[in-house]
């Protein structure tokens, strides 16, 4: 069945479909029916065709304090196509593809319409349980009870519903496996490095934690010609991982002997890193990292997302002399709807490679495999295809 028959029938109507719902802490997902509630105004129902697991869909599955509730539909690293859109929706149309994104670009507040931001200030971002206007569920399981949203996304079902301002539509000839990836990893990674840190061609890069975003920080670094890119990890199988998307050399942070690992770091670099990248979400590697990058032009970009309260502790006295930058970059610093159409159009130009990036591929009613893959280290990325 095509897309504008299958929207003519469904338009305006719930659907009924699959989705692999979380329902406790740590437990596998439940594939169930649910019912999917047509778009509201301003909303976007789609059908997703495959979807990839994020570190941090793993984090907040594990999580059992707030942000934390359940029962929830997780994923958001997605793409999949238009069935039907709401009310003041006139940006995609049915049969479009789309990629949702967990960050919202309205295109109106002052932070959207700078390049100096892509934190939209209309719709901020947030680990939130509801679709973002309406403060509600889209979803509900068969006994007519409210299953909770992800990161605006809830990708985790053969239908989502996602507010137009967390939709970019994308080119229809780029692989679904390859173009789910541009959802979180690819562009949360190339764009730590090419948009957020602006790295210089010759410069020197340190990862901490070679990871699916660590190593696409690596791409993009490559990308901007850095000469050196240095994985820090405690798995040194990581290492040859490391070198295929660019990684020059490697540090086993357990084999520091009395070393820190910044003084490790620090020597080897002849006085610090232009650049590190902390990729893990653990608070002692910020502080590595920072330590570890130049005085007077260090830059430390955060990207890792650590347990809710986690705190940063520095001296006072080395933040005034040491004239480093600290900084986050929540999707790499992209604006999704500007930023993202360009790193997609340097995938098709073969300019950014990703094949790489995904190591398995599973049918979705084996979805908890993909997290068995994951959380034992024996996956990058795991593609879930919705139908196959």
């Amino acid at each position: 069945m095509d897309n504008e028959k299958l929207s003519s029938k469904t338009a305006g109507k719930p659907i009924r479909c699959k989705a692999a719902v979380c329902r406790e802490a740590g437990e596998p997902l439940v594939l169930e029916e649910i019912m999917v509630a047509p778009s509201s105004p301003f909303e976007v129902r789609i059908r997703i065709i495959c979807t990839s697991l994020c570190h941090s869909d793993i984090t907040f599955w594990k999580l059992k304090v707030p942000p934390a509730c359940f029962p929830r539909i997780l994923g958001h690293e997605a793409v999949g196509v238009v069935e039907s859109v709401g009310e003041n929706v006139d940006e995609v149309a049915e049969g479009d593809v789309v990629i949702p994104i967990f960050l919202s670009d309205c295109g109106e507040c002052v932070d959207c319409c700078s390049n100096k931001s892509n934190l939209c200030s209309k719709f901020p971002f947030k680990v939130h349980p509801w679709m973002p206007r309406y403060e509600t569920s889209r979803f509900t399981d068969l006994k007519g009870d409210a299953l909770y949203h992800f990161l605006f996304v809830s990708s985790f079902s053969e239908y989502t519903v996602v507010d137009i301002t967390h939709v970019v539509k994308i080119d229809p000839a780029i692989p679904p496996n390859k173009a789910c990836l541009f959802g979180c990893c690819i562009a949360t990674g190339v764009g730590a490095a090419c948009k957020t840190a602006n790295v210089e061609a010759g410069s020197t890069v340190v990862i901490f934690g070679l990871g699916s975003v660590g190593l696409a920080v690596a791409k993009g670094a490559k990308l901007c010609g850095a000469n050196r890119i240095i994985g820090v990890d405690v798995n040194p199988e990581k290492f040859e991982i490391g070198k295929i998307f660019g990684v020059t050399e490697f540090i086993n942070s357990k084999d520091c002997g009395d070393k820190s690992l910044s003084q490790v770091i620090e020597e080897i670099t002849g006085g610090g890193a232009d650049y590190c990248f902390e990729c893990v979400g653990l608070t002692s590697l910020v502080q590595e990292a920072y330590a570890s990058c130049r005085k007077g032009w260090g830059k430390t970009v955060v990207l890792g997302v650590d347990k809710p309260g986690a705190q940063l502790s520095f001296s006072s006295f080395d933040v005034l002399h040491s004239g480093k930058i600290l900084t986050g970059a929540l999707f790499g610093g992209m604006k999704a709807k500007s930023d993202l159409p360009v790193l997609l159009k340097r995938y098709m130009d073969k300019e950014l490679q990703v094949d790489e990036f995904i190591t398995h591929e599973v049918k979705f009613e084996d979805i908890n495999k993909a997290f068995e893959l994951l959380t034992e280290g024996k996956s990058i990325r795991c593609v879930i295809w919705m139908d196959k």
